[in-house]
């Protein structure tokens, strides 16, 4: 009987993934993939490139480096991405020379990673914005929210602003551009490249909030200096928004800078984020769509608080969380006062388990946990489960060594 097949590349130090907050990632198949964000260099927060992508595996705990071409953006900062049939799309951000409303894509199906520069679009594009965020309901991207800039005249003419009056800038020497929050639902339709305003009656305008999509409806909750979180729903078929009110005595705090994971048909996960009193946080919130009801959940995670981190549904139910800071600083630039992340950014991939694990999973996983117990009888498996089991050696062993390196 031979031994039990192992993969050919295994990690064998730290994390090769530069530490980030502020980036974009999610989960197809097995592999996360993570773009963009930013991290400390030499006590400097620097940008990181947007000619490459991360892809880890997480059946085997290893990092692969892809790099891209093409139309390539410039290096972004609180821009918002969104993955659809294959296709990352980046919207929006601040580059070097500030606030835009230009739109990215890129497909990732193929062996080359092309991008492109999306124009020629139909419709009214959206303002200037940042730390807004995305929905994906039927081949469309259904953008809210976000910090921005905006025209006398524009300011005029939307009820869906609230300007920012500590922060206002003259352009030139004719005309104002005023800074703030918007609660504007914009759709964007790939195939037509056609946008469109949908008219609803939003909640309060916002940004660093959190959302995600639960059937036919999206969530948003947070990014307001509340005590207590808020959480509203929008009918993407209906364009109808409805406030959701707590009916449990327990809730999370107010935060912003946070995430929000829909895990089954009817519950949602909240993790982490900046409390309105400025608390890097680390609770874990598991939100009943049909009771409306709060409930923190127990987790061993902690003592890894984390903001402007990001998190995907994985395998079983899991909740995959990258990245993100421990910290926070005050920053000011020519605009406004802004919360940052601080150097103490985050590298490392924390798994929630939000559900029981299956007989075959549980087994997958106690055989990687424990091969050097149980290698004669795993070279007994079939050769397909003996792959299987060789992944999750791996990823035992890469996050054991990561722990170690951490500690």
């Amino acid at each position: 009987m031979g031994s039990i097949e192992e993969p050919a590349v295994v990690t064998a130090q730290r994390s090769p993934v530069p530490p980030r907050s502020d980036h974009i990632s999610f989960l197809e198949g097995h592999n996360l993939y993570v773009w963009g964000g930013c991290q400390c260099v030499d006590g400097q927060e620097t940008f990181l490139p947007s000619d490459e992508i991360w892809l880890y595996d997480m059946e085997s705990g290893v990092w692969s480096l892809r790099h891209m071409g093409g139309e390539v953006p410039p290096v972004l900062s609180q821009a918002c991405g969104a993955y659809l049939q294959g296709m990352l799309y980046i919207f929006g951000g601040c580059d070097i020379n500030g606030h835009t409303n230009t739109m990215y894509c890129v497909d990732l199906s193929g062996v080359e990673y092309s991008w492109r520069k999306v124009t020629d679009t139909v419709g009214g594009t959206p303002s200037p914005r940042v730390r807004h965020s995305c929905w994906v309901y039927k081949n469309r991207l259904i953008y809210f929210g976000g910090y921005g800039c905006k025209t006398v005249r524009e300011v005029n003419n939307s009820k869906s602003f609230m300007v920012d009056e500590t922060s206002w800038t003259t352009i030139g020497s004719d005309f104002f551009q005023f800074w703030g929050w918007n609660n504007e639902v914009h759709m964007f339709e790939p195939v037509s490249a056609t946008w469109t305003e949908p008219q609803t009656q939003p909640p309060e305008p916002r940004s660093s909030h959190a959302s995600t999509t639960l059937g036919h409806k999206g969530y948003i909750c947070g990014g307001l200096e509340m005590q207590m979180i808020d959480i509203h729903c929008l009918d993407l078929v209906t364009w109808t928004w409805t406030q959701i009110e707590n009916q449990a005595v327990s809730h999370p705090r107010g935060r912003t800078l946070h995430t929000l994971t829909a895990i089954s048909d009817d519950t949602l996960f909240l993790f982490g984020g900046l409390s309105t009193s400025g608390v890097v946080l680390s609770d874990g919130w598991e939100f009943d769509t049909k009771t409306r009801e709060w409930r923190e959940k127990d987790h061993a995670h902690k003592d890894k608080p984390r903001l402007w981190h990001s998190a995907d549904k994985g395998r079983d139910g899991d909740v995959v969380i990258f990245g993100g800071s421990q910290t926070y600083l005050f920053v000011m630039d020519s605009v406004t006062v802004l919360r940052s992340p601080s150097q103490n950014h985050c590298a490392d991939v924390l798994v929630f388990h939000t559900q029981p694990y299956s007989l075959s999973r549980l087994c997958e996983d106690c055989i990687g946990k424990h091969i050097f117990s149980v290698q004669e009888q795993a070279s007994w498996l079939p050769a397909k489960l003996q792959k299987t089991i060789g992944k999750r050696i791996s990823y035992f062993r890469a996050n054991a060594q990561n722990i170690d390196a951490g500690s």
